[in-house]
């Protein structure tokens, strides 16, 4: 398996600790063993020799901001994408942002709507969780990650696959070599019926955040979902914040106005970088 790696020249000013991160461009092969998938590696400037690590997953829109206009690169990534890979990258963790949509020719995603047109490669639970591990296989073998200590952690379709991922269905001692934790943030929970019928059994920890005005998935649906996981024994969790939309954590002037998506957006950082500090950094 080949992986390149080269390093472009951007470097965001973090606010946490006078700290600056840096954003590597690279690649790596998904564990569909024929797609090279592009992603974006955020960590600090003055990074340990080893760090744990965090995959991120986009949602339907793709990797980019909307304003990218065929430019697609670290410079055009979304807000929230940025938000988060720098917010990560303060706090001691090497931060890969994939861009799987864009490796199979859809770099702008989906509108909202458009679910049941979508074509098969883009797949939440079938084929993208195949890329996430890509990534985490990529991050194992980099001498600057702490090899089993990587998260995943997923928005909206990345979240749903993020889920998916987390699954204990497939071969081999996944609490061994899977992730470590996951992170869904406003999942559809349906995952095309896979758990319907034997539950789903998460291999390791997840937590899941979603609002109560979420304008495109189901929090009822979400509810009943990790309910029925966790009164199964599993360890999984949901915070829902009341009044709080999609896509609440998104730092944008329209996500922010609603004063409910203020208040999500600071307990969902703050209790997702309490989980991944006691899951990565035991």
């Amino acid at each position: 398996m080949r992986f390149a790696l080269a390093p472009i020249a951007l470097i965001v000013a973090a606010p946490v600790a006078a700290q600056q991160v840096q954003v590597e461009d690279v690649s790596f092969l998904s564990r569909d063993g024929k797609t090279q998938v592009k992603g974006y590696l955020f960590k600090p400037a003055n990074a340990p020799a080893k760090a744990p690590a965090v995959v991120m997953l986009h949602g339907r829109g793709g990797a980019y901001s909307s304003l990218a206009r065929g430019r697609y690169d670290a410079t055009t990534l979304a807000s929230r994408h940025k938000a988060w890979g720098q917010l990560l990258a303060q706090h001691g963790y090497v931060a890969l942002m994939v861009d799987d949509f864009g490796a199979v020719g859809h770099p702008t995603g989906f509108a909202a709507g458009t679910y049941a047109d979508r074509p098969p490669e883009v797949d939440e639970v079938n084929f993208r969780p195949l890329h996430a591990y890509g990534a985490l296989r990529y991050l194992q073998s980099r001498p600057d990650v702490v090899p089993n200590r990587v998260a995943l952690l997923g928005w909206s379709n990345g979240a749903s696959a993020t889920l998916a991922a987390m699954a204990d269905d497939k071969p081999g001692d996944m609490r061994k070599i899977g992730f470590a934790a996951g992170v869904a943030l406003y999942p559809g929970c349906g995952l095309k019926k896979r758990f319907d019928r034997d539950g789903y059994k998460p291999y390791h920890p997840v937590r899941v955040f979603m609002g109560t005005a979420d304008e495109e998935v189901s929090p009822k649906l979400c509810e009943s979902f990790v309910a029925r996981s966790k009164g199964n024994g599993h360890n999984i969790a949901l915070r829902m914040f009341e009044g709080a939309t999609h896509s609440y954590d998104t730092p944008t002037r329209s996500r922010q106005s609603v004063e409910a998506n203020v208040t999500a957006k600071a307990a969902t950082e703050a209790d997702v970088l309490a989980f991944l500090a006691e899951q990565l950094k035991k």
